[in-house]
């Protein structure tokens, strides 16, 4: 189920200001995600080198699996103080939009970068992008706070922060942008869009100057799968639909079984001393999945194929269940390229397909698995074309998408960061009270099928606290009285405050969200 509620303020907004506030977010946080990015880059290497070292001298193994653990348990100290910092980001800056949670920005981006770090210097399976994510939201945050009181200005900006933060990780400022809209907000807002558009191609900008214009992956596209071949991406994606809920189902059980060790400073601590276990025998499931990825060839052999994948899922489990502050896009995104490479490896032989098709398959199979288990179809397609750089791949990554994205709901599996975001709301058990008499707008989008469509006003039991100010249908304004009848697609604005929103929005989710 998708967010589309919104909240707007009761004052209007400048779209020019907005926009060059905008711009400036995306520079200081481009900057910022940039020199995150570049720490990230020197902590895994720098893993890869000791632990390179440590088992051609295993005489320093217990070493070295000590100083992890003590590192592990430092992380978790510092997860336990800033409880916001722990996992991707991005589940918790979404409750934070959605007004379930308060954050005290500077404090939340110093610890997230100096998590992070840490936990890419042990050699733990997670990525940059949440992180990065919630880094430009931090200092998103940290601008608006300056020249803003308006609670929805304020939201505008730290999508914009988000937006930058995507753009700058994976040199993809479509795809940062197109993240906002699918994930954090739901919906198709100009204003977000606009601002979040600057802010990613600012921050983009950032990174091309630190990184260079590159793409993030390079495959070696010589081909195109011919028309007459493309049932092998319905079979594909059934195969990637089903994967993506099996990653889900995994995710989630990771967590809930880490939360029977009370102590958070003891569950970061295991996956440090696994990964160093890990390097001594099998050292290319660690880190985000750079090393994973460069295996990912048709020289490869199946059985080692299977392998890697088996164990980075595992050790993705381990990593990110306990908490360490890191993201899952990249490893998730290694995990679907090697699901890719599994699959190309069967089916080639077997139907007589070219060879040279295996790295096309690999691709396509990397944004199917994001689409099963994110369920952001559109960013997914965008992010891999911005990511590869092989527009040529279009309509079979459409196709492919949109497969696994079916598969995956007739799983009945929930988009992993809604999961996670009710995990995270769950685990704090308690959302954060909001007391504040600022007066907002609430807008809700009718849904077609949803509780509302059809019925009139009289017979619909709002929210407490509330106030239903207008309908918007088909570009018209009708001023609301208990005859109204709602139509689908129609948009109704309410008036309430700050104190009041969380319960608001969630009552006309209940209204305007079709099952």
């Amino acid at each position: 189920m998708k967010e589309q509620i919104s909240s707007t303020p009761v004052v209007k907004h400048s779209e020019g200001r907005i926009l060059i506030i905008s711009a400036l977010i995306g520079l200081v946080a481009g900057s910022v995600n940039a020199a995150y990015r570049l720490a990230l880059s020197y902590s895994e290497e720098t893993a890869f080198n000791i632990y390179g070292w440590v088992a051609e001298h295993k005489i320093w193994l217990p070493l070295t699996l000590l100083i992890l653990a003590s590192a592990g348990y430092g992380i978790g100290v510092l997860c336990a103080r800033f409880k916001l910092i722990g996992g991707s980001g991005i589940p918790q800056l979404k409750a934070q939009m959605l007004g379930y949670i308060k954050n005290t920005w500077f404090a939340t981006l110093i610890a997230k970068f100096f998590g992070g770090c840490v936990s890419a210097l042990g050699g733990l399976s997670l990525g940059r992008e949440g992180p990065s994510i919630q880094l430009g939201a931090c200092v998103a945050e940290g601008i608006a706070n300056k020249v803003t009181k308006s609670q929805s200005e304020r939201r505008i900006y730290m999508a914009s922060g988000a937006s930058a933060g995507l753009a700058a990780a994976f040199h993809a400022p479509l795809a940062g942008s197109m993240f906002v809209i699918e994930e954090i907000f739901g919906y198709i807002s100009p204003m977000v869009l606009l601002s979040s558009i600057v802010s990613a191609v600012v921050a983009d900008m950032v990174g091309m100057m630190v990184f260079g214009g590159a793409p993030v992956f390079h495959f070696d596209i010589v081909t195109n799968i011919p028309l007459e071949h493309y049932w092998i991406l319905i079979m594909l994606g059934i195969v990637l639909g089903i994967a993506g809920s099996v990653y889900n189902t995994a995710m989630l059980k990771s967590q809930t079984l880490y939360r029977k060790i009370k102590n958070t400073k003891i569950r970061i601590m295991i996956p440090f001393v696994i990964a160093g276990l890990l390097a001594m025998v099998f050292p290319v499931v660690l880190g985000g999945g750079h090393a994973a990825l460069g295996e990912l060839h048709s020289s490869t052999t199946l059985l080692m194929l299977i392998l890697i994948f088996v164990v980075k899922f595992i050790f993705s489990m381990i990593s990110f269940g306990s908490g360490a502050p890191g993201g899952i896009f990249f490893p998730l995104l290694v995990l679907g390229a090697s699901t890719g490479a599994i699959f190309a490896k069967c089916i080639i032989p077997v139907f007589g397909f070219d060879p040279l098709l295996f790295d096309n398959i690999v691709i396509l199979a990397m944004v199917g698995y994001f689409t099963a288990i994110v369920r952001a179809p559109i960013t997914g397609v965008i992010l891999i074309l911005e990511m590869t750089g092989s527009f040529s791949q279009l309509l079979p990554l459409i196709i492919t998408s949109v497969i696994a994205y079916v598969v995956a709901n007739a799983c009945k599996s929930k988009p992993i960061y809604e999961s996670l975001m009710e995990s995270l709301l769950h685990s704090r058990q308690m959302k954060d009270q909001v007391h504040d008499a600022q007066q907002i707008f609430v807008s809700a989008i009718i849904q077609h099928g949803a509780l509302a469509e059809g019925k009139v006003l009289r017979d619909l039991i709002l929210p407490e606290k509330c106030l239903l100010i207008k309908v918007q249908r088909c570009g018209e304004t009708i001023i609301p009285n208990g005859d109204t009848q709602f139509r689908a697609e129609d948009e109704l604005t309410i008036l309430t405050d700050l104190t009041h929103e969380v319960v608001v929005r969630e009552s006309m989710m209940d209204l305007t969200v079709a099952d």
